[in-house]
């Protein structure tokens, strides 16, 4: 159906990774792990979960998927350091593509000064960068603003993977019909 882009780096939160691929890949979806090295493994920060990189995040293009997950854990404040990672997400956000980010995932938004006038949630710690970045940060387990989809923690998973499943159905909509 659709093609979706993981942005992921070492020590990003396993469950926010696992569970969302699983629920695309079930729907028919094709997940590419986008990473700073193709071939490189990264690893979950409390299981340990490995996820090979499949494409270098140098050679990736928003234009080449039709959505982005940022799993949360340290990994996005990992690859907001840099350029490359930075360049992708802004690439989805100002292509009004799907965008879904959990827990820390905002951060890649943050630095990429692309959430200006939005609406989101996120990771308590980053409440104050949110505000500070411009968006109207709510504490609830899923909010959809337009083409972002963002939750807190891997406890609001189910309604999280609802919203992203069902944002991923009226893209392939609008897709259609186009």
């Amino acid at each position: 159906m659709s093609k979706i882009a993981v942005i992921i780096g070492p020590d990003f939160e396993d469950s926010e990774y696992v569970k969302p691929v699983e629920a695309f890949r079930n729907g028919g979806h094709e997940v590419v792990n986008v990473g700073m090295e193709k071939g490189e493994t990264v690893k979950g920060k409390k299981e340990g979960t490995p996820v090979r990189i499949d494409l270098d995040v140098k050679e990736a293009h928003a234009g080449d998927f039709d959505a982005l997950l940022i799993p949360g854990g340290y990994s996005p404040d990992k690859l907001r350091a840099y350029e490359d990672p930075v360049r992708f997400v802004a690439e989805f956000m100002d292509m009004d593509k799907p965008v879904f980010a959990i827990c820390h995932g905002p951060q890649l938004l943050i630095t990429a000064l692309k959430l200006n006038g939005r609406t989101l949630t996120g990771w308590k710690s980053i409440v104050q960068d949110i505000k500070n970045a411009g968006a109207v940060f709510i504490d609830s387990e899923v909010i959809e603003d337009g083409n972002l989809v963002s939750s807190r923690q891997p406890g609001d998973l189910p309604a999280f993977i609802r919203a992203c499943l069902k944002k991923m159905e009226s893209a392939h909509a609008v897709q259609i019909a186009a």
